[in-house]
């Protein structure tokens, strides 16, 4: 290999490229529904209700309606 050349192969940041958030809005959605199964199973306990409240902020700052879920 040349002195002046990069070695691309074993540069993992230049060749492994990706979106670090990659499906967020998706696994938000499905631990909303997870979590709605499991009240409907469970009842509505304190670690339930705050783990809905967490989930329900989340797809607010995403913009998703929860009528439509």
């Amino acid at each position: 290999m040349p002195a002046n050349k990069r070695p691309r192969r074993l540069n993992y940041a230049v060749n492994k490229k990706w979106p670090k958030s990659g499906g967020k809005v998706a696994k938000a959605i499905n631990h909303y529904k997870k979590l709605q199964t499991r009240i409907n199973f469970e009842g509505e306990t304190k670690w339930l209700k705050n783990a809905v409240e967490i989930v329900t902020v989340k797809l607010k700052k995403y913009q998703i309606n929860l009528n439509k879920i």
